[in-house]
């Protein structure tokens, strides 16, 4: 079956993050060491909840307090949180010489903090997606099999017919139990090359 629409996770794919970014900017405001805050903000159930949408910016921030005895205020945090990401060029050169061909998606886990900051600071790059899918407004993240309906919605092709980039495995293999084709990124691996051969064609040469 012929791919028509090409779906591309955002952090590591597009896009390199470090969460440890944002926690060095806050260390500032706690009394925990590093690797408390990191776990305060990121393993508990509030984040999941604010990929999903479940809760906004201001909920979780309140939702965590607590445990990461944070001093700073809202905007304080959001201003530390967010801005975590640098660009990967390796995908995102291919993206001008896919959009000819094919529909592009964006399935991403992502909340609406670290989406407002990619979608101004990627805006070059994002213009090349026929289609957003952030878990925060899809309503489930990876690897659920509700992200990946939600995501097919918008992707105006069959299952058979969807190519899905990410760099976690999981998520590739969920994609693939939805009938998506999965491939796993993996960087320096020639991206490029691995695309040609799953017969994914580019309207320019690629280097």
């Amino acid at each position: 079956m012929t791919i028509k629409t090409i779906a591309f996770d955002f952090g590591n794919v597009i896009a390199h993050f470090d969460h440890r970014i944002a926690v060095a900017k806050l260390l500032p405001f706690t009394t925990l060491v590093a690797d408390e805050l990191f776990r305060s903000i990121y393993r508990g159930q509030p984040e999941i909840d604010y990929e999903c949408g479940r809760l906004s910016t201001e909920e979780f921030f309140r939702t965590i307090l607590p445990e990461s005895k944070l001093t700073c205020s809202l905007e304080q945090f959001v201003a530390a949180f967010e801005d975590i990401f640098a660009p990967n060029p390796e995908v995102c050169d291919l993206l001008p010489s896919l959009t000819p061909r094919y529909r592009l998606l964006l399935a991403s886990n992502t909340n609406a903090a670290h989406f407002g900051k990619f979608s101004v600071q990627f805006a070059s790059e994002l213009r090349h997606f026929s289609a957003l899918c952030p878990s925060h407004v899809i309503g489930h993240r990876k690897p659920s099999a509700d992200y990946f309906a939600g995501c097919q919605v918008h992707a105006e092709a069959d299952p058979g017919e969807c190519l899905f980039l990410d760099d976690l495995p999981e998520n590739v293999d969920a994609a693939q139990q939805h009938g998506w084709i999965g491939l796993v990124y993996n960087p320096g691996r020639d991206i490029g090359r691995q695309l040609r051969g799953m017969g994914i064609q580019f309207e320019d040469p690629i280097r």
